[in-house]
């Protein structure tokens, strides 16, 4: 017998429309998702539930999605934590500056 493991992804998106369509299509390939509609939510939720996979928006109120994605890459707990940004900020210089803050992938 197998044992298969779902991962766990941390959507943060502060939009209700965009958190529910990526959320769908992650459920739809069977990954577990969680949600998160601020980054200090996030951080948050980070420590209780270490996701395998953070998924964020760069412009949220308060704490940017760069910011949390350097805080999380700052931490021994969460540095190993594949970050990707989606977001519709999609300028060569925001993919590079994503990219710096330890980002995996824009």
């Amino acid at each position: 017998m197998t044992v298969t493991q779902t991962a766990t992804v941390l959507i943060v998106e502060d939009t209700p429309s965009e958190r529910e369509l990526i959320s769908h299509y992650l459920q739809q390939e069977g990954y577990r998702v969680l949600h998160a509609v601020s980054a200090v939510e996030a951080l948050s939720k980070v420590e209780t539930h270490l996701p395998d996979v953070v998924v964020t928006d760069v412009v949220m109120p308060g704490m940017s999605g760069f910011e949390l994605c350097r805080s999380l890459k700052n931490s021994p707990t969460t540095e190993k934590i594949p970050i990707i940004i989606c977001s519709s900020k999609n300028l060569e210089i925001d993919r590079l500056w994503g990219m710096k803050q330890g980002a995996d992938a824009y």
